[in-house]
């Protein structure tokens, strides 16, 4: 799937759904239904989405320049927090606004109600299949396609709701279907701000257990101890990897580092990786007891700087010698 289809996707679901919420927010206020009008704005927010997606699918493919050595691939994460924030704050005005029809309910038309529904149905079903054809792995496209999914449930909402009205002629459960429609809202607007959260605070991708990755890596021929093992996402697409490796001594440095690199590609999926490589030294001694008294030998607990890294190391070169944990912890057995 390419940007350029993407776009064009996008572009297909904007003129669908800016032309019926026009047609519905004039139908909303003469049938006096807040279901209608609430769909109306949900709609406004899905236009402002794709926008936003758009925008930001251009100006994330800008090369890397200047300071921004990543390019601004994040820009598409920073449009996919805002649209998870417009979908917690829309939620929260019609919860309000439904809890007021609930209390006293206004007369509804549910005749034209119901029409406008049917019709609102079938165009956002159109709009979901066009977003559903782009390249939803993006949390930029994602988002958007979040807001049009939730819009026709909304939708599907009015029509139940409005059927009971003409039934019935129980007034409230336009504020019922209001609040449904709500519930999925707060649901998918959570989602993006987790998922968006978590890149920004440079959390290992959901599916990638460091525990685990940083455990194969140790395991792998000639590898003695893996430290400062770091992963995390650039954008939703792109993840990254970074890490200390030692191998034993005498051992083939450039070797060990394309095979890693091999692994992390085939089995995790990473392809933006940086390895250092260096020899584990033969001995690593320090002068000066624990107690402080000159000329003990001891063994130092960090051999290269600070006592916060992150080893998966095989010690003496047993499989179960790392200690299977990612972030600030001692180092583990660093003598051969």
């Amino acid at each position: 799937m390419t940007g350029d289809s993407d776009k064009r996707w996008l572009s297909i679901a904007l003129v669908l759904i800016v032309g019926f919420m026009s047609v519905e927010v004039v139908i909303g206020f003469v049938a006096e239904s807040l279901a209608l009008i609430s769909d109306a704005a949900h709609m406004l927010t899905d236009a402002v989405a794709i926008v936003l997606a758009l925008v930001a699918m251009r100006i994330a493919r800008r090369p890397p320049r200047g300071s921004y050595t990543y390019g601004l691939k994040r820009v598409e994460i920073l449009s996919a927090q805002v649209n998870g924030l417009s979908l917690i704050l829309l939620g929260a005005w019609l919860t309000v606004e439904a809890v007021e029809r609930l209390i006293d309910p206004p007369e509804v038309k549910g005749g034209l109600m119901l029409a406008t529904a049917l019709a609102g149905v079938a165009v956002n079903v159109a709009a979901t299949w066009c977003l559903s054809r782009a390249n939803r792995s993006s949390l930029n496209v994602e988002g958007a396609y979040q807001h049009i999914l939730n819009d026709l449930f909304a939708f599907i909402g009015t029509a139940v709701a409005a059927l009971v009205v003409l039934t019935t002629g129980f007034a409230r459960a336009d504020g019922i279907a209001t609040l449904v429609v709500v519930a999925l809202m707060l649901r998918a607007g959570y989602g993006l701000l987790r998922d968006s959260g978590r890149i920004f605070l440079e959390a290992a991708p959901a599916h990638v257990d460091p525990g685990r990755l940083g455990g194969r890596l140790a395991a792998e021929p000639g590898v003695r101890e893996i430290h400062d093992l770091h992963i995390w996402q650039i954008a939703s697409e792109e993840v990254a990897l970074s890490a200390h490796v030692l191998v034993e001594a005498g051992g083939d440095c450039h070797a060990v580092r394309r095979d890693l690199e091999d692994l992390v590609r085939r089995d995790f999926g990473i392809t933006h990786t940086t390895l250092q490589v260096d020899h584990r030294p033969e001995a690593l001694l320090q002068i000066g007891g624990h107690d402080g008294a000159p000329g003990e030998v001891t063994h130092r607990a960090d051999p290269h700087g600070r006592g916060d890294r992150s080893p998966y190391g095989r010690g003496d070169g047993g499989p179960g010698d790392h200690d299977g944990t990612h972030g600030h912890g001692p180092v583990g057995a660093v003598l051969p």
